[in-house]
């Protein structure tokens, strides 16, 4: 990947989230949603590390995962919206998507076992591939995640859970609800640990990716689990209208778009999103007949 390759999906990200919110807004969409906005970089940088045959378990907030993965915007957008050419016919929305080996659950904590089961079968049948699972730092008030990290470590298994630790859980702060960290509490079950300081790296997808690739080869190499704490900036709500923060602390969190505004990159990819979202909105609803 170059750096004009993640950079254009960083802004495909950014602009595909940003029209969901003004989608909403204008009463087109329904049901619920919820945004990445700010955290773009860590699927933009995970993601070309992971081979095709690679288990990829996303979470609610997992619209970015999904564009990095495929770069279907289209596809996407429709099954949000419930329209001819969706992912999964429009059954699953926003929050639940099945596409060859990748899937996306609203349940917090729900992935992870499922995670560790794919992993068990990588190890048994298919060596050298693992399981990768997205879940944020509320997930962690989930019994799920102690019981998989406990089994998972038990067995070496090629599972690679990849917090994005966005200090915030719904409208909770996490230091109000988490005691000590989880790099402790990966450490109590002998499983790895990386801090990657996506917030401080801004934009630089190279230098995270680089953080990543040394510690990944050890989990295909069967040395077991990796947890890694992505510490990034939640910028929009947790889901449509919903953020409870002073709107002034919101706004003086780091974001690395201003930079890349109104270039020619950033004009292509909101053009690209616009065609979409026109294209889309056309389109006649799904009518898909699991019979």
């Amino acid at each position: 990947m170059t750096a004009c390759d993640d950079l254009r999906t960083l802004l495909l990200i950014r602009h595909f989230e940003t029209a969901l919110l003004e989608l909403f807004a204008q009463g087109l969409l329904h049901g619920t949603t919820h945004t990445c906005l700010g955290q773009e970089a860590v699927p933009v940088a995970l993601m070309p590390l992971l081979d095709p045959g690679d288990f990829v378990f996303s979470n609610h907030r997992g619209h970015g995962h999904y564009l990095a993965r495929f770069d279907d915007p289209a596809g996407l957008l429709a099954e949000i919206m419930g329209r001819d050419g969706a992912v999964c016919h429009g059954v699953g929305g926003s929050q639940h998507l099945r596409r060859d080996r990748y899937l996306s659950t609203g349940v917090q904590g729900e992935s992870l076992p499922l995670a560790a089961g794919a992993a068990l079968h990588q190890a048994r049948s298919e060596p050298g591939r693992l399981a990768c699972a997205f879940i944020g730092d509320g997930t962690w008030g989930e019994g799920a995640v102690y019981e998989t990290l406990n089994l998972a470590a038990l067995w070496r298994l090629p599972l690679l859970v990849a917090v994005e630790h966005n200090g915030i859980a719904q409208s909770t702060p996490s230091a109000a609800a988490m005691a000590g960290t989880i790099a402790a509490r990966a450490a109590a079950f002998g499983v790895a640990h990386v801090h990657v300081p996506v917030a401080e790296l801004d934009d630089d997808v190279a230098a995270v990716r680089a953080m990543l690739e040394e510690p990944l080869k050890h989990v295909r190499d069967g040395a077991g689990p990796l947890v890694v704490e992505f510490a990034v900036h939640r910028l929009g709500p947790h889901s449509k209208g919903d953020d409870t923060r002073p709107a002034a602390a919101v706004a003086a969190l780091p974001d690395w778009y201003p930079r890349h505004a109104g270039t020619p990159l950033d004009t292509q990819q909101r053009e690209r999103v616009a065609a979409v979202v026109a294209d889309v909105t056309a389109r006649p609803p799904s009518t898909w007949d699991p019979r």
